[in-house]
């Protein structure tokens, strides 16, 4: 081999990981893009007035259950709406027009997936009980 060759097969391996460098931060843009949480007047979506947390997903999802056991062990009561059924709660979901699980409203916020510090900053949002 001479030298153009190496240098050629050098650039070569430069343009190749260069682009799979690119590609693979590619995929993660409309991550860094999409806002953590959407804000909105959700409380129609509430069964009643004491419910603060309301996740929608389903029975087999594993972030949904991630979500389930992270608001249980917090002592943090939620209703729990399955959308793999027809009825009220898969239109509720429907009209977020969202395309994943879990979608989770908490007081005046959307969060879709499991994103446990977005989780906890809506958490704290939330206003407090009195204290007895």
């Amino acid at each position: 081999m001479n030298s153009t060759h190496i240098k050629n097969i050098l650039i070569y391996a430069a343009i190749l990981g260069l682009g799979l460098g690119v590609g693979r931060i590619a995929t993660k843009v409309p991550q860094w893009l999409t806002p953590a949480y959407v804000e909105g007047n959700f409380q129609s979506y509430y069964p009643d007035a004491s419910t603060k947390v309301v996740l929608y997903g389903t029975k087999t999802c594993p972030y949904c259950q991630q979500t389930r056991d992270y608001l249980s062990e917090r002592n943090i009561p939620y209703a729990d709406v399955d959308i793999s059924h027809a009825g009220k709660g898969l239109q509720d979901y429907r009209s977020f027009g969202e395309t994943a699980v879990p979608v989770i409203l908490i007081g005046n916020r959307r969060i879709t997936g499991f994103k446990q510090s977005v989780i906890e900053a809506a958490l704290e949002q939330l206003p407090r009980p009195p204290a007895r």
